[in-house]
């Protein structure tokens, strides 16, 4: 298994490339703000070819690169039907001065895009990613798992010792615990989890030290929208 990623632009969004090995296909994750050389490098470095774009959620730094790296190489990106429309409108993913900051910025959906739904499997370029929908961050956030490797990425559902705000357009606080409660607390202690934002850390590690996942325990039931 290949993981590489970096924190691209000024939000220091992580960025991956996911493949089996060196010189395969992969799936690039979350191509965020100046994303575009940094995802060039990668693949160059590891002799990579994308064959898709995977999003965690629709928000601006995590999305901003997707149409120019998707049309560069021709490959679809897949986004949550829920947050499709931040895709071509990024101020409303946001709020008050924040949203004014973007007011200007013109993005488009790259030609192909398609639509996750949650407990789908995604097979693409040799991997089996488990597709969680995972709302409280945005209404269409979601996570992806490898789960033969334990391996999970987060988006901002779950960072080392925080999680994902819940105060922006279509955040819920009690919705973020129970998707915690139902994609992340289940899992096994040695999944490691990248995250959309800072180090990566442990299902293990966040169960034992992170409150929100300690306040998250007690909701049982399904994950359900907003």
């Amino acid at each position: 298994m290949l993981i590489a990623g970096f924190p691209a632009g000024a939000f220091q969004t992580n960025c991956y490339v996911v493949a089996p090995a060196a010189g395969e296909e992969c799936v690039i994750v979350d191509p965020g703000q100046d994303a575009t050389e940094g995802v060039d490098e990668l693949l160059r470095e590891h002799r990579l070819k994308p064959v898709a774009v995977l999003l965690t959620h629709g928000h601006l730094d995590h999305v901003w690169s997707v149409a120019p790296v998707c049309g560069a190489r021709d490959v679809p990106a897949w986004i949550h039907p829920e947050d499709r429309h931040l895709l071509s409108d990024p101020a409303a993913g946001w709020s008050g001065t924040s949203a004014s900051l973007f007011g200007g910025l013109t993005l488009s959906e790259p030609d192909d895009v398609r639509e996750l739904s949650d407990g789908a499997v995604l097979k693409l370029a040799g991997l089996e990613l488990a597709v969680d929908h995972t709302p409280g961050h945005t209404r269409g956030s979601v996570s992806f798992r490898l789960p033969d490797d334990e391996i999970m990425f987060s988006g901002d559902l779950l960072f080392a010792g925080s999680i994902g705000r819940s105060d922006l357009p279509g955040g819920d606080y009690p919705t973020i615990l129970r998707s915690l409660a139902a994609k992340c607390l289940p899992l096994p202690d040695d999944t490691v989890v990248l995250p959309g934002h800072g180090p990566q850390t442990t299902i293990g590690r966040e169960r034992a030290t992170n409150p929100y996942l300690k306040e998250a325990a007690p909701h049982a039931g399904p994950t359900r929208g907003i």
